[in-house]
């Protein structure tokens, strides 16, 4: 949604010389970052909450690094993937197509 109406910007950039690097590369920071912070604030939470946890987990110890890691992979995983699709998407966008269509 966000590349679609952003979709003007990118059309400026590209025919200013922006390549379709940048612009991939723009696209995916911007979402990536969000991510990023998102999974640390739940990192965060999940270990303040371990106390709560303790008794719904089974053969797991409430704070493992790894679980932590594997889950915290993960999402960064599906977040490149979910911010990929729109990037390559805006990386195609033709500046004289966009710009004409305003």
């Amino acid at each position: 949604y966000t590349v679609t109406q952003r979709s003007h910007e990118f059309g400026i950039r590209m025919a200013l010389g922006a390549d379709r690097g940048r612009v991939l590369g723009l696209v995916l920071k911007q979402g990536l970052r969000q991510a990023i912070i998102g999974v640390v604030l739940g990192a965060v939470a999940a270990l303040a909450l371990t106390r709560l946890m303790a008794n719904l987990l089974f053969e797991v110890k409430p704070a493992d690094p790894l679980t932590y890691a594997a889950v915290a992979a993960v999402l960064v995983a599906v977040a490149v993937t979910a911010c990929g699709i729109p990037a390559l998407r805006a990386s195609r966008f033709q500046p004289v197509e966009v710009l004409r269509e305003e």
